[in-house]
């Protein structure tokens, strides 16, 4: 058994190239359904199996968070059940996944919980998210990016705010003024086939103080979770640890519920943390798709992680028998 620091995926991971991940009569897929129906809200199956892709209904948030959270729990029951996992962490949304995955709340409660926070975040209109590359065509740092990113929020204090450092990326949310002001301040950057910056189809400015709201609402709608310590250590989004022997639930509640909302979510950070505290011999990522294995590859770089000092590295070690990332689906 490979010890396995495992990772879970957030919003922008299920894609219609991921469809058809559910497998019928999955003892997960059964609950779930059972428990979305208590919300009145389409069969998960039906939305996933559909042969029609609708963005404007598959990605809005009370469809593609829980469909994200069930693809990523059935992958992690099988990554527990082939390796050592030392510990587990998500990217944004994935940390709701986590806390399930790692025991610090049952499947019932986990699935209540991404299914709530969906329902909330929607109710908050006003804003967005953009992505920006830090980073070079090696996947180092490139300072003249960092620049233009430290100089374009300086310009619109209040309305625009970091969000989610991801590998050589940063996540930008605010505002719509904001974000509109960052589209304009921020130089069009080409990296392969995608040109930067990228404003993210339905996202809201999550990981900001412009969710305050929507995280009071939080505590008082999820107030009869049962928080627990996890079973296996979880890594969070400021690259603290929470163990089985030393969580307090109701810091980890109050983390998840009020903190990470409000505050960025650093999965460069949590990544990190994962490497050096626990030494994995494997970052092992669930689906749907592999949003996360290039990001992961960009933090070895930056943590020069097993001598990986490039992106030729990183592909290097890919292609040997000892690859550094294992990405569950494709």
């Amino acid at each position: 058994m490979s010890r396995i620091a495992l990772f879970l995926p957030g919003r922008g991971s299920y894609t219609k190239r991921t469809r058809k991940s559910l497998p019928d009569g999955h003892p997960f897929v059964v609950r779930a359904e059972e428990l979305r129906a208590e919300y009145g809200l389409d069969p998960l199956i039906e939305l996933d199996r559909t042969e029609r892709w609708r963005g404007a209904t598959h990605l809005r948030a009370d469809n593609v968070s829980p469909l994200i959270w069930l693809v990523s729990m059935i992958d992690a029951e099988r990554a527990k059940n082939e390796h050592d996992v030392v510990c587990v962490g998500g990217n944004s949304m994935g940390w709701y996944t986590a806390v399930a995955v790692a025991g610090a709340l049952s499947f019932d409660d986990g699935f209540r919980l991404v299914q709530e926070m969906a329902l909330l975040q929607m109710e908050y209109k006003d804003g967005g998210q953009i992505l920006y590359p830090l980073l070079d065509g090696q996947w180092r740092v490139d300072p003249l990016q960092v620049e233009r990113v430290e100089k374009a929020l300086a310009g619109a204090p209040g309305e625009t705010f970091r969000s989610i450092p991801l590998g050589g990326y940063l996540v930008l949310a605010g505002t719509e003024k904001g974000i509109a002001y960052l589209l304009d301040a921020l130089p069009t950057v080409e990296m392969g086939p995608s040109l930067f910056p990228y404003r993210l189809k339905q996202h809201g400015p999550y990981h900001t103080p412009l969710l305050d709201s929507v995280a009071h609402k939080a505590q008082s709608r999820l107030a009869r979770l049962g928080w627990k310590a996890p079973e296996i250590a979880l890594v969070d989004g400021c690259g603290a640890r929470w163990s089985p022997w030393s969580t307090d639930p109701d810091a980890l509640r109050d983390y998840t519920l009020r903190t990470q909302i409000v505050t960025p979510f650093d999965f460069t950070a949590s990544v990190s943390a994962a490497l050096r505290e626990h030494a994995p011999e494997l970052i092992a990522l669930a689906g749907p798709g592999n949003t996360l294995g290039g990001i992961c590859g960009q933090i070895a770089v930056q943590q020069r992680w097993r001598g990986i000092e490039s992106r030729d590295d990183f592909e290097h070690v890919q292609e040997s028998d000892r690859p550094l990332v294992w990405s569950m689906r494709r």
